[in-house]
């Protein structure tokens, strides 16, 4: 019985040192750590400045007993944007953001036939800013070397303001300044095209081009002037607004390390 349990002594370190041996023998466990990939979805905040041109509007004194009497010729001064944004994006091809933006008074200026005065035309000035609130889309073309371009359209609504009204009389015959402002809510559509770059996964540096459509603007009234309810209009105020401005993506937490054992044979010395 001895001779038994000594020879299944032995065998059991015998068992004990082989398997020590084949464990010596196995190699390192490999850690890859995968890199952080963009994320693919997500929130993100968006802040923009540019600078818009103004197409010229259509301007026309209004009058609700003789009409709209055009003007001759009209323009409206350049100005600044300013905006910032909350957006999502849905994959790598659709992303949405609601903007609020807030345009710089530009004057307005119309030369209006003046009937009274000693032949010529009278210049009507008003000054108008904006401010647009906007809902829009964006379809993203693809990424090439972390250049992302894309185009979109948005509506929206605009909060368009008059004030500084006055008109000049030919011959420098006189100015007449008309107080208070006036403010009122219009239909706005946008369209889109521009390109982002991607700083990091989280940051990205946006230009683009929006061509916007704000609607109408309407100056007080007149009170001194034709039927005491007379005012001046300017219609289709279009833009064209040259942006760049950076937007910051919420991504999530880096992906786990996955270990694994390489493969090929393993030889052991036994």
């Amino acid at each position: 019985m001895s001779k038994f349990f000594k020879c299944l002594s032995l065998t059991g370190f015998a068992v004990v040192l082989s398997t020590a041996g084949y464990a010596a023998d196995l190699p390192t466990p490999v850690i890859e750590h995968i890199p952080e990939a963009p994320r693919v979805g997500g929130f993100y905040l968006r802040g923009d400045i540019g600078y818009k041109i103004y197409g010229d509007p259509s301007g026309s004194f209004s009058d609700p007993v003789i009409g709209d009497l055009r003007f001759e010729r009209e323009s409206l001064d350049d100005a600044w944007m300013i905006g910032v944004g909350v957006g999502y994006k849905f994959n790598r091809w659709f992303r949405t953001d609601l903007t609020v933006d807030y345009e710089t008074p530009a004057q307005a200026k119309g030369y209006a036939v003046c009937g009274t005065c000693t032949g010529g035309y009278s210049e009507e000035f008003a000054d108008i800013d904006v401010w647009t609130v906007m809902l829009n889309g964006y379809v993203d073309l693809g990424t090439w070397n972390r250049i992302t371009p894309y185009v979109g359209a948005g509506i929206g609504a605009a909060y368009v303001r008059t004030s500084g009204t006055y008109s000049v009389n030919p011959g420098g015959s006189g100015r007449s300044n008309y107080d208070g402002d006036h403010s009122e809510w219009n239909f706005a559509w946008a369209l889109m095209a521009g390109a982002s770059y991607a700083v990091t996964n989280n940051w990205s540096i946006d230009a683009g081009y929006r061509y916007k459509d704000l609607g109408e603007a309407k100056t007080v009234k007149f009170n001194n002037v034709g039927s005491g309810e007379s005012r001046v209009k300017w219609d289709d105020l279009t833009a064209h607004e040259f942006r760049l401005g950076a937007r910051y993506t919420f991504n999530t937490t880096p992906a786990a390390p996955v270990y694994y054992e390489p493969a090929g044979p393993i030889t052991s010395n036994f």
